[in-house]
């Protein structure tokens, strides 16, 4: 073999080595949503007692992927709403228009969000602005006199429990 087709035949090499090495990242990415199982777990966000009937709360809790070195991007958040004594419905936090969070503002008895305007009813419907659907709910349970709300990476489909 002369030395131009060892050079030849050891570049061609290298570069299938490196495109192979490139690829194999971006095939993972691409397959990984299909093979991999959503993690969800419950989470607790207090007793019963802390929630008034017909009353609004902020909760937080720890993230479905939580991990001990995510630190603070492990933190969700929810807004639980109190509508009996036993039935609790839990909104996501953000917005439906482009994921901004919303607040609760008790004597309007709305969810507000400040980014682009959004305005919610207390039953997570939207009452004006750009938000194209309902606020997402996440499911909830009430366990041992425990308030529970399952969680997920990101609230995407409208869950009802």
């Amino acid at each position: 073999m002369d030395r131009k087709t060892f050079l030849s035949r050891l570049s061609l090499g290298l570069s299938g080595l490196i495109a192979t090495l490139i690829a194999i990242p971006v095939i993972g990415t691409l397959i990984a949503p299909l093979v991999m199982n959503e993690p969800r777990k419950w989470r607790d966000v207090g007793s019963v007692d802390k929630f008034e009937q017909g009353s609004i709360g902020l909760v937080e809790f720890k993230g479905a992927g939580y991990k001990p070195w995510s630190g603070k991007a492990a933190k969700q958040a929810a807004w639980v709403k109190r509508e009996s004594a036993s039935k609790f419905i839990a909104f996501s936090v953000n917005c439906t228009h482009l994921g901004c969070p919303v607040r609760w503002q008790k004597d309007a008895e709305m969810f507000f969000c400040p980014c682009h305007g959004g305005v919610f009813y207390d039953d997570g419907t939207v009452a004006g602005g750009p938000p194209p659907r309902e606020l997402q709910r996440y499911p909830i349970r009430v366990k041992n006199g425990r308030v529970q709300v399952l969680t997920s990476p990101v609230p995407i489909t409208n869950i009802t429990a």
